[in-house]
Formats: C-alpha cells, sequence, structure tokens
C-alpha cells in the first residue's frame, strides 16, 4: 500500500502547475476560486480515474516518444467510447496512433489550443482518417458552447494552420529585416496595430512565446516541408540561436530581443542591437505611413496606407504582407479547404484583426495582384482564375448572407456560422435595422425583442447613443416590442465610458448647465431602464467602463461575456460615477437585506468606496460577479459569439415568463460618521504618499455620496437621493482645474494623471 504522503509527493509537479496558474499574470484563471476545480493526480496512483472521464487531453512534451508511453497508459485505463485528443502544436496524427488500440483511434483527434488558452480563442481540430464523425462534432459542439472557443478544421499538416502561416510571416520579417537593416523597435512598430495585429508585434511576441519554443516551431517546418517552396525562409536566424545559447531565451528568461532592467530604481525597456547582439535603450521610431495609418478611422484604410505609403515602413509593409498572402494562398487546399478556416485560425490564433483574405480583400484584389505582378511575383493560379471571373474579392453578399470563394469549389458557399448565433451585421443586411444614427442603432431581433447597438468609438456614450438609448425605450412603452437588449459585436469595448471629450470642452467652457442638463439625462435614462415595465437586458463584454458598467448594472438582467473587464473608473479622471454607479453599488452590496434588520452599514460602504475610489476594474466576468456588479442569477457566456444571442433569449424568455419590474429600493447609511472614518483612511494613504491632494478632493466627494450626505446616522434615503448627491458631485469637480488636466492627459497619453 502506498502512503497519502508519498502519493502527494508524487503529485507534486502537478500541485506546481495548479500554484502557477494562480501566479500567472495575465491571470490564467477567472478568479481564484477555480484552482479548487483542479485536482493534481499522478501517472502512478490515479489511473483509474481516467475512467471517469468523457474526454481525456494529452499535453505532455512535443516529443512523439513520450507522448506515446502516455497513450499506452491511457489505453490501459480508459473505458470504451471516451474520447482521446493531443494538444500537439505539429507532429503528425498519422505517427502518434500508429501502436494504438483500433478502438482509441477512432476516438482519437487532435486538439491544438493556443496559449494562454484562456485568452486565446482559437482550437485547431485536426481527424484522422478513422476518427468517428461523432467524436469530432461533440468536442467541436462542447468546445463553442462550454469553453467558447473559436474551431477551425485543419488537416495533418506541419504545424497546422496558424502556426504555418504565423511562422511563415514571422520568417519573412526576419528574411527582411537581414536584407534592409531595420532595428527590432521598427520592425515592431511596422507589424503591430498599425498593421491590424497586436501590440506585441513580432519580437515582443517571440519573446513571450519564448525563443525557445520558436527554434522548435521552426525546426519542425524546416524538417517537415521538405517539398515547401519557401522551405529555406524556416532556417532561424543565427541570432536566435545564439540567443538561446547565452540563456536569453525571452520573458521568463528575463531577456530576448527585449530586456527589463532598472536604472536609479525605474524601470526601462531596452532592445537587442542584432548587429552588435548588445542591448540599448529603445529608440523612438516615427514613419508618415504609421502615422497615417494611426489617423484612418477603419482598419482598411489603415491597411492601405501601409502598404501603398512611400516611406520605408511602406515597403517593408507591402512587401512582407505581399510574400505572405501569396505563401498563405499556396496552401490552399494543403492545410485547409477554404479561406475561411484560413483566416479565422489567424484571428483567433495569433490576434490579426484581418485574416490573411479578409486583409487582401482590404488592400484590394485587383489592386495588390496587379503591383504583386509587376514586381515580378507569381500569383497562384487560382486566384488569378477568381479575377478572370470577375469576382474582386474573397468575400462576397449572396442572398443576404456572406460568402465565400476559394479554389476548392465551384461558386461562393455561405460563410459557415455556429447554429443559433446572432450576427447584427447579418441582420443589418438582412434590412432589420429599423433606426440608425452616427453613434447607435435599433434592431428588429426578432421574437418580439428590440436590440440596441452602439457604434461609436469605443462605443463611449454622447448625445446620440443617449437619444437612440431612448427611442429603444420608447419603443417599448408604446407596445411595439416586449424586451430590449442592449449590446453590440465590436471587438474590444461593450461602453469604455462616457465621452470625456465632450465633458472636458464643456467644463473648460464653463458651460456647467449643459453638463448638468447631460447627467440629469444620464441619470433618467438608467433609471428608467431599471424600472422599465418591460425587461432590458444587457450584454456586456470586453471594456465596460464607468457609464458602460452603469447601463449594465440599471438592467433587468444581464448576460455577460466571461472576458469582462468592468469597473467605475471616473476616479481615474478625476470625477465620480454619475450616472447611477454609486447608488447602484451600494444597493447591489447590501442585497436584499430586509428592512426590520439592523445592520451596520460602514463595512458595506467602505468597501464600495475602495473599488471606486480606486477605480478598480474587474479581470473576468466571475470577478465582476464577487464585486456585485453582475448578480447571482445573470448568466455568464464563454464564447463571445454567443452572447448576444443568450441575451436575446433571455429578454425573449422573461417577457414570455410575465416580467415585472423592481420595487423601488430605499438603503440605509451611515451618514457623516462613516465618512469621517473614510475620510481618516484617505489622509492615511495621503500621508503614506499613495494618495495626491486631488485624490482627497475626490475621495471626498465619493465618500460624502456614499454614506448619504449630511443625514442622521442611520438614515434611510431613496435612489433619488443618492442620485442628486452624484449630480451635485460630478458637477463640482468639473469646475476643479486638477479633474480638467486629468481628462485632457488621459485623452492625449490613454493613462491616469497622479496630480
Amino acid at each position: 500500500l502506498v502512503s497519502d504522503d508519498a502519493s502527494a509527493d508524487r503529485s507534486a509537479v502537478a500541485q506546481k502547475g495548479i500554484k502557477g496558474a494562480l501566479k500567472s499574470r495575465p491571470a490564467a484563471l477567472f478568479v481564484p476560486g477555480c484552482a479548487r476545480r483542479i485536482t493534481a493526480c499522478n501517472y502512478e496512483d490515479d489511473g483509474a480515474r481516467l475512467a471517469e472521464c468523457d474526454w481525456i487531453v494529452e499535453v505532455v512534451v512535443e516529443r512523439l516518444d513520450i507522448k506515446k508511453k502516455v497513450f499506452e497508459w491511457v489505453a490501459e485505463h480508459r473505458r470504451p467510447g471516451s474520447i482521446v485528443s493531443s494538444n500537439t502544436s505539429g507532429i503528425p496524427l498519422a505517427d502518434l496512433t500508429a501502436d494504438m488500440p483500433e478502438e482509441m483511434v477512432r476516438h482519437f483527434l487532435i486538439t491544438h489550443f493556443f496559449n494562454p488558452v484562456r485568452y486565446m480563442r482559437l482550437l485547431e481540430v485536426v481527424e484522422g482518417p478513422e476518427t468517428l464523425p461523432d467524436v469530432t462534432a461533440q468536442i467541436t459542439d462542447f468546445v463553442d458552447r462550454g469553453l467558447g472557443k473559436g474551431v477551425v478544421y485543419a488537416k495533418d499538416t506541419p504545424n497546422f494552420i496558424a502556426n504555418r502561416i504565423g511562422t511563415y510571416g514571422m520568417a519573412s520579417v526576419f528574411r527582411y529585416m537581414k536584407r534592409e537593416g531595420l532595428t527590432v523597435e521598427q520592425v515592431d512598430a511596422i507589424f503591430g496595430p498599425a498593421m491590424g495585429r497586436p501590440k506585441s508585434a513580432v519580437f515582443r511576441t517571440a519573446d513571450l512565446v519564448g525563443l525557445d519554443t520558436l527554434k522548435h516551431v521552426f525546426s519542425n517546418l524546416h524538417t517537415y516541408l521538405e517539398h515547401d517552396e519557401e522551405r529555406d525562409i524556416f532556417a532561424l536566424p543565427e541570432v536566435v540561436d545564439t540567443l538561446i545559447a547565452q540563456g536569453q531565451t525571452g520573458q521568463k528568461a528575463g531577456a530576448g530581443f527585449y530586456k527589463k532592467v532598472k536604472v536609479d530604481g525605474v524601470s526601462q525597456i531596452l532592445v537587442l542591437d542584432t548587429e552588435t547582439l548588445d542591448y540599448r535603450p529603445k529608440e523612438k521610431v516615427r514613419y508618415p505611413s504609421i502615422g497615417a495609418a494611426r489617423k484612418a478611422e477603419t482598419l482598411p484604410e489603415k491597411l492601405c496606407a501601409m502598404v501603398y505609403g512611400d516611406d520605408d515602413a511602406s515597403k517593408a509593409a507591402w512587401c512582407v504582407l505581399a510574400d505572405t498572402l501569396i505563401y498563405t494562398a499556396n496552401r490552399i487546399p494543403e492545410i485547409a479547404d477554404d479561406v475561411v478556416n484560413i483566416d479565422r485560425a489567424m484571428r483567433w490564433g495569433f490576434g490579426w484583426a484581418m485574416g490573411p483574405f479578409e486583409t487582401w480583400d482590404a488592400i484590394g484584389l485587383t489592386r495588390s495582384v496587379t503591383r504583386m505582378e509587376e514586381e515580378g511575383r507569381t500569383v497562384p493560379a487560382w486566384v488569378h482564375a477568381l479575377i478572370q471571373k470577375g469576382h474582386t474579392s474573397f468575400y462576397a453578399r449572396n442572398d443576404d448572407r456572406e460568402s465565400s470563394y476559394t479554389t476548392c469549389e465551384g461558386g461562393a458557399r455561405p460563410v459557415p456560422q455556429p447554429e443559433g448565433v446572432v450576427f447584427l451585421s447579418e441582420l443589418r443586411a438582412q434590412g432589420k435595422e429599423l433606426e440608425r444614427n452616427g453613434s447607435a442603432s435599433l434592431f428588429d431581433l426578432g421574437e418580439g425583442v428590440l436590440g440596441l447597438e452602439f457604434h461609436a468609438k469605443l462605443n463611449a456614450l454622447d448625445d446620440q447613443i443617449i437619444e437612440q438609448y431612448g427611442r429603444a425605450l420608447d419603443r417599448l412603452d408604446a407596445g411595439e416590442f416586449e424586451a430590449l437588449v442592449v449590446g453590440n459585436q465590436d471587438d474590444r469595448a461593450f461602453c469604455a465610458g462616457a465621452n470625456i471629450a465632450m465633458i472636458l470642452m464643456a467644463a473648460s467652457q464653463g458651460m456647467f448647465e449643459e453638463i448638468e442638463q447631460l447627467i440629469d439625462r444620464l441619470q433618467s435614462l438608467t433609471m428608467r431602464a431599471k424600472y422599465s415595465a418591460k425587461p432590458v437586458v444587457t450584454a456586456p463584454f470586453g471594456l465596460t467602463l464607468g457609464g458602460g458598467c452603469e447601463v449594465a448594472l440599471h438592467s433587468s438582467a444581464t448576460v455577460a461575456s466571461s472576458e469582462l473587464y468592468m469597473g467605475l473608473v471616473e476616479a481615474g479622471v478625476g470625477l465620480i460615477p454619475a450616472a447611477g454607479g454609486c447608488k447602484e453599488s451600494i444597493i447591489r452590496m447590501l442585497g436584499d437585506i430586509p428592512p426590520d434588520v439592523d445592520y451596520d452599514p460602514n463595512p458595506f460602504v467602505q468597501k464600495v468606496f475602495e473599488r471606486i475610489g480606486m477605480a478598480k476594474v474587474s479581470t473576468s466576468a466571475d470577478e465582476a460577479r464577487l464585486w456585485g456588479y453582475l448578480r447571482p442569477n445573470d448568466r455568464i457566456v464563454l464564447n463571445p459569439d454567443r452572447v448576444l444571442s443568450e441575451a436575446h433569449a433571455t429578454a425573449a424568455g422573461l417577457a414570455r415568463a410575465g416580467y415585472k419590474p423592481p420595487s423601488r429600493r430605499a438603503v440605509k447609511l451611515p451618514g457623516p460618521s462613516g465618512r469621517a472614518a473614510i475620510e481618516l483612511f484617505l489622509f492615511q494613504m495621503h500621508e503614506g504618499g499613495y494618495a495626491t491632494e486631488h485624490d482627497l478632493t475626490v475621495g471626498g466627494h465619493l465618500a460624502h455620496i456614499l454614506t448619504g450626505g449630511d443625514i442622521a446616522a442611520g438614515a434611510t434615503v431613496t435612489e433619488q437621493h443618492l442620485l442628486d448627491l452624484e449630480r451635485e458631485a460630478f458637477l463640482s469637480l468639473c469646475g476643479e482645474e486638477k479633474t480638467r488636466m486629468r481628462m485632457l492627459h488621459m485623452l492625449q497619453t490613454n493613462k491616469p494623471l497622479r496630480n
């Protein structure tokens, strides 16, 4: 018999992994409590537990011999019918299954997740010739609905889709960089947001992934792609081998292409000089084309500014992109049968805003092909054939549906979408957009449900959104619809707050009456939504800050994306929430304490003050629920594409169930004595150097609101009383020069000013 202590020792590696997940940044888990769902096991003691599993995933080191030993162990302990998959990033499925039992082979496939798994949406699925269709269907449905993953169907080729194309793109950058003598920071400036790519661009991404991992991916491709027309490009540059040999493998080692150091106690990022292999301070990178791309309103405009400019950045952007587009087109049908799977793989796995073929459409298919051929590049025959048939893009709209063209089928075919998902772009094409202004639209979502979409920059609240929200509620009151869903399908933000540029302009010009009218309108709107006779359901995701948070707080129900960064952040610009955020936070924190129960409100008030005063933002929907920004019965959806459709189903269900609005609330607050306790805390923070003079001013206003103002200790106040306090404080702070300085600094730098 084995003692429990010995078993625990053998599970130490797994325990270490769980602790590592708890410490990782960005957070690997939605909230630390999720770790309780993980059980640390080991191969010696816990094999029998495999028989309890419906799906067994192998995620060991990328060595075939080790993986085969694991699969032997799995075959010994699993129950027949359970699904087994490998998370390999490139080992052929045929090699993995060579010695497997026949029944296990039929239940086996590759499921390649991308790191970090929580944040990267892509899951590449590779079936074997003997994989049962039902096995693939079960896995793809579960990861879509249960894990929120975007599935692409890859073929059993080296490094599948995303790593094949993404690695080629990086290799093309290395080749161009060596030829033209670009620096590391120049490359990252060109191939980052200006090109619709992540901020980490090329070399920060390499550091994040790890240069040793990068070498493995390059080597795997160079080894297996014997007949690839660009095989030689996958020979890793000498500089990477040198860095690896020196132990400088990227962020995990503290140095790679970038190195973080402290100079006189201040953190500084140094960059590698690829010629001398020494680190030096970063240099500012400025190109006219990048400046033009930053000013462009749409991604196609950004891309065109980059590739059709006439400076060195444009030349680099064009050459690398042209090579990548041609290489990608040559991979059909080798790695995938259509353009859709490739585009989705690059968007979901590498964070590209557009996939290769979407990018090709954005820069103009005909225009770009003409330039490619003028420069002597060989464009794939199937792309030529597409143009000769009169098609000017890979994607088109047919019969109110988006379709795509590829070389693998005769005409256009609809772009596949998950069943039951609502896409506002499709509804717009079908003529179901009822009203539209510059910042918001109304849609008929079906089943008597009206939809309100924000489409301003970062969906910040402005006059036009407020107007359209009011019109939506008017339609509910008029009996035209039975419920309302507030949501959108922007990439980043449900609503990043109020339009502070508009507020700053008014405050700077002394237009305080106009600001008061704006606050009145916002407060009336949120209260009208909260107490609407018909349900108002919000569908927040991503950035849900300030006014966006207040919109969500005043809903009948919320269906939130799991990736929800929600908070009342107004203190960061020297203001306080004024559309009911303070009020609703207090009400949510106090919950349903019966009016005849005696309680001390101070601990609740202090917790709300901490979150608003420190402008805290949740790192997930689960954390937002812990903070009271989501209610216990509000739903959390992992697949971002399904948030709006689930909100629609919730709204329709509430309407059918005979929804009744909540009763109006009154809450007991501590008054001046509670405010004094918070002000003492603020004073101590100031004395310790953690709060500025203006922090004290803003915090004092917030404390005044949250404790109920000048009331008797323990008095009960109405919602309107708290709204009045919010409005007064907001107006007062707008009159403060230091608040206006904070707003201006945020607009100019996107960073808070501590003045």
